[in-house]
């Protein structure tokens, strides 16, 4: 999709929203304020600003359709054909998203715009989704849960129940730190569980252990628990 097409989804979102999800068309809107004034080829040079707004279209559509579904039993039929992380976004983090207030978000875009989002684990992370998928488990993954939520994956396996996920290699002493942070933006959304992963990339087997990890405790981590695991 091309930057000026994205412009025009976002107004038409916007428009449809309106009658239907209040609250999404007031995201959207700051959403499209944010982008209105910079020229289509401006935008396609910021290629993670496109990433997010297309991952922002991509979601309100398809929540726009459930909404838009007559019955509240026909909006669960339609949550059931998802997989269990898209039914746990759409279904709940997405929802929560559209109408919490949302504290970072302001901070994050202009980082996004500026370029200055920093995906310093990202290559860890991509492989820890493609081992996890090569396993038989599945993961989501979605800018807003990464940027707001503190979740840089959401993970489920044999028991399909979804997993937020952090992963990071900040050395020991600031460590704590972050996992206290991480833990207080879980609890603010209303996350009941979650994996923090500090790896250490000396070790040459640490991405085995983190995918172990990650698969046991998407099965087996009790609601109210928030793990750290080094």
């Amino acid at each position: 999709m091309q930057a000026k097409e994205i412009k025009y989804q976002l107004k038409s979102l916007i428009e449809q929203a309106s009658s239907i999800e209040p609250n999404l068309a007031r995201r959207l809107d700051e959403i499209n304020r944010w982008v209105k004034d910079i020229k289509p080829g401006s935008l396609t040079a910021k290629p993670l600003v496109l990433a997010f707004l297309l991952e922002v279209i991509t979601d309100s559509t398809i929540w726009l359709l459930i909404k838009s579904l007559p019955t509240e039993e026909e909006q669960e039929a339609k949550f059931e054909q998802m997989t269990p992380n898209e039914r746990y976004w759409y279904s709940y983090l997405f929802p929560r998203w559209i109408n919490a207030t949302d504290s970072k978000f302001y901070i994050w875009k202009q980082k996004l715009m500026a370029g200055e989002f920093n995906q310093i684990d990202h290559d860890i992370i991509k492989s820890i989704a493609q081992d996890i998928v090569s396993r038989e488990g599945s993961f989501w993954q979605r800018y807003i849960a990464d940027l707001s939520m503190a979740t840089d994956l959401i993970v489920s396996s044999r028991n399909q129940q979804p997993l937020c996920i952090q992963v990071t290699s900040v050395c020991e002493e600031f460590n704590q730190q972050k996992y206290q942070a991480w833990q207080n933006t879980l609890r603010l959304w209303e996350i009941e569980r979650g994996l923090f992963l500090s790896y250490n990339p000396g070790n040459a087997n640490f991405l085995n252990q983190l995918v172990n990890v990650a698969l046991y405790n998407s099965d087996y981590l009790s609601g109210g628990k928030y793990l750290k695991f080094a």
